[in-house]
């Protein structure tokens, strides 16, 4: 348990509550970090860019405090309305948050992109941490002291923390450190919240990941799953129906796989996981639907939850 959090001028203790967003590049590692702190997973986890589409609430309830975190879109140049949209997501969390996170991968050099994130901070004007993220790939720890040097004149961090995701290095400082830099609040949701997204949408993420993960690089970020039908036929049981969608016929050949045995292997991991979310048995079925440009279209990113 970490120490309490109290007030420099009061003896008493004060609690801490407020919204706290993940920003960083793409697979820097942000929805990782989400997961990890909530304890569930909320967000689509994958090691390809652009997997986070739309913010996600992730609320940590704690002794001291309440820490509502906003994951956010890795940050790219937009080129599809999707893409639009998601980067207007970015600016949306910026404006209506307490504390922003600058989520950086430190295995990697700096680059025009990480310094276009460190701009949108600096715009922002807001609280905000550095977590250099990814320290278990550093061969040596001290290839950190350039780049947080570089860091620490660009910003007024209120903490710079180095940090593995992953291997859940030291998320106990990090969690410290948000509720230290929250103002002081009664708490924003129940106790038992975790997230404000529908159990629907969490079930198209899960699919969506798996699909990520068993497809490798043979796809690229052309697919969106949406939860077309959910029946509850008993308490203990449920039949969930999802489409995938694809822009080509050759995208819809890849998903399915020869035979259809990499969309099974997408259904079988998908519902292994949504039993475990749901907590009773469920029959899933995918379906691989055709549709050009949809990242172009308004009412189908309306429709998975990608708002403008």
């Amino acid at each position: 348990m970490s120490p309490s959090v109290k007030d420099a001028d009061k003896s008493e203790l004060v609690y801490r509550a407020g919204y706290v967003a993940l920003v960083g590049r793409p697979n820097a590692g942000k929805s990782t970090l989400l997961n990890q702190l909530v304890g569930q997973k909320l967000a689509a986890v994958s090691n390809k860019p652009q997997t986070t589409r739309f913010r996600i609430q992730g609320v940590i309830t704690h002794p001291d405090g309440q820490i509502v975190l906003v994951d956010t879109p890795g940050v790219h140049k937009p080129g599809y309305e999707m893409n639009r949209r998601m980067m207007s997501t970015v600016q949306d969390a910026l404006l209506g948050v307490d504390l922003v996170c600058l989520i950086r991968d430190a295995s990697v050099r700096t680059g025009n992109g990480d310094k276009f994130v460190l701009d949108l901070i600096q715009k922002s004007g807001k609280p905000a941490l550095l977590l250099l993220n990814k320290i278990d790939k550093l061969a040596d720890k001290a290839e950190l002291l350039p780049l947080i040097d570089w860091y620490q004149h660009e910003y007024d961090w209120q903490e710079i923390v180095p940090m593995s995701a992953l291997r859940g290095s030291a998320l106990d400082v990090v969690l410290n450190q948000m509720i230290k830099h929250l103002p002081e609040s009664e708490p924003l949701f129940g106790e038992d919240e975790l997230t404000d997204q529908s159990v629907r949408s969490m079930v198209a993420e899960i699919i969506r990941e798996k699909i990520l993960q068993t497809t490798e690089e043979e796809i690229p970020y052309v697919t969106a799953v949406v939860t077309e039908k959910w029946e509850e036929v008993r308490e203990d049981f449920t039949r969930i129906y999802c489409a995938i969608f694809v822009e080509r016929p050759s995208q819809k050949k890849i998903i399915i796989g020869k035979g259809a045995s990499r969309l099974k292997e997408v259904g079988t991991a998908a519902r292994k996981e949504i039993e475990e979310l749901l907590g009773h048995r469920c029959h899933l079925e995918l379906f691989v639907k055709v549709e050009e440009e949809w990242r172009n279209k308004q009412h189908l990113l309306d429709e998975m939850g990608i708002r403008s």
